[in-house]
């Protein structure tokens, strides 16, 4: 019986053995798809370390992007460097700019036919649209595609090439132009490891068969994150929060406030699910907002509190970035620039617009329908009474048993002194010693 046992036990563990062999080894992969930004550095960090806690052999970047921030795609090639999992891009559409950076990262690089990778020259983005950044951050950056090039053993000059318009490799660029590879074309010139056109083949011609494929799915945050952290949405946000301080500045009414307050919440919210911010940012936001509201309803006009809010607003929001960076500061001026302008806007045209004209009240009252400003003292022309404080000339004096504001005509009056209506204008009674 106890042989029947063990020799159940062995088989079973046999069986067992040979079905994980079956299954093949696990590979993690991620979708790098849309703009680099720090939404998808967090996203392919947590994947990394979701594969490392799996036993993942490999895990496998499904690149198609135009490209994005070099920062966040610097962060991305840092959470790829583990010694333990091989790392394997699959180019299956674009791999542009610090896409190509990203795949570059990669141990094997596999592209699908009719896909390309290049065209990594840094440029910022400003109102003008794009302009190429300076020589210096270009050397920058070709070196460091360079330096990825040469520690996976690919050829340095192409990934130069990428980077820098000024390199010259004959018969494949010339001086001027940005190098762009297709995916036969890079194969031809031995820039990658295969071409492909699933993940099973890529992974194949990489030398892993009958892999297990486990698809990182972001969460719900993370794919706000990296909807809120896209360059065009968060200077939206930016430039809505601006606009709705800038009109509670003007009107105190808390509804502009609130929608401003609550575009900045999102903004900061989604960078900090991205990793790019952290809640002491929020602390010196939050106190910049209240230093703003002190101006408002406290001690209005003081201008110091009002000012130390703007500061402190406006550098948690460089900050939220990540990085006191060209990228943040232009970002959080030009969202303010937008902001006043609009803000501008509004201030002259709203008044008089027809929608602004349905807004206003257009009612009249007239003195002749019985309205009036105050209550007429006419009754009182004549009357005498005693000032009750000195008359320099404004003062209150006591007038058939009432307390009146006088002004007097002429010299001062001290106290105690009869005083005699003279004559009274509107609301302003005009006195003379009795």
């Amino acid at each position: 019986m106890l042989f029947l046992v063990a020799a159940l036990g062995v088989g079973f563990a046999g069986f067992a053995a040979r079905a994980s062999a079956d299954a093949g080894p696990l590979v993690e992969i991620v979708n790098v798809d849309g703009t680099i930004n720090a939404g998808m550095a967090h996203r392919i960090e947590r994947a990394v370390g979701e594969a490392r806690r799996a036993g993942a052999k490999a895990i496998m970047l499904r690149v198609a992007t135009n490209g994005g921030l070099v920062d966040d795609a610097n962060s991305i090639r840092d959470a790829l460097q583990d010694p333990g999992i091989q790392t394997i891009a699959y180019v299956y559409d674009r791999a542009w700019s610090a896409g190509a950076l990203i795949s570059l990262s990669c141990d094997k690089i596999v592209m699908a036919p009719g896909s390309s990778m290049g065209a990594a020259l840094p440029v910022t983005i400003g109102p003008g649209g794009e302009n190429p950044v300076d020589q210096k951050i270009i050397a920058a950056f070709r070196s460091e595609m360079e330096s990825l090039a040469e520690a996976h053993h690919r050829d340095p000059r192409i990934a130069a090439a990428m980077a820098d318009p000024q390199i010259v490799i004959p018969g494949i660029k010339t001086k001027g132009q940005i190098l762009s590879l297709s995916a036969q074309d890079a194969l031809k010139l031995r820039f990658i490891d295969a071409v492909a056109s699933t993940d099973e083949e890529a992974l194949a011609a990489v030398g892993i068969r009958n892999p297990r494929l486990q698809v990182y799915e972001p969460t719900l945050g993370e794919r706000i994150a990296q909807f809120v952290t896209e360059p065009v949405v968060s200077g939206l946000l930016l430039t809505i929060g601006f606009l709705g301080l800038l009109i509670e500045l003007q009107t105190a009414h808390l509804i502009a406030g609130v929608v401003g307050v609550l575009a900045l919440a999102l903004f900061f919210g989604g960078h900090i699910i991205a990793g790019a911010s952290t809640w002491l940012i929020i602390v010196l936001f939050a106190l910049g907002v209240l230093a703003l509201l002190f101006e408002l309803h406290v001690l209005p006009g003081h201008g110091i509190s009002g000012v130390i809010g703007a500061l402190l607003i406006l550098s948690s929001i460089v900050l939220a970035f990540g990085a006191v960076s060209l990228t943040s500061v232009l970002a959080t001026l030009v969202a303010l620039v937008v902001a006043l302008a609009i803000f501008v806007v509004l201030l002259r045209w709203l008044p008089e617009s027809a929608f602004g004209r349905r807004l206003a009240f257009a009612g009249a009252q007239s003195t002749a329908e019985g309205y009036v400003s105050s209550r007429p003292f006419s009754d009182l022309l004549g009357r005498e009474g005693t000032a009750e404080s000195l008359l320099r000339p404004a003062g209150v004096a006591l007038i058939d048993g009432a307390r009146y504001q006088v002004q007097s005509v002429g010299d001062f009056i001290p106290p105690q002194t009869r005083i005699r209506v003279q004559r009274v204008e509107g609301a302003t009674i005009f006195v003379t010693r009795a």
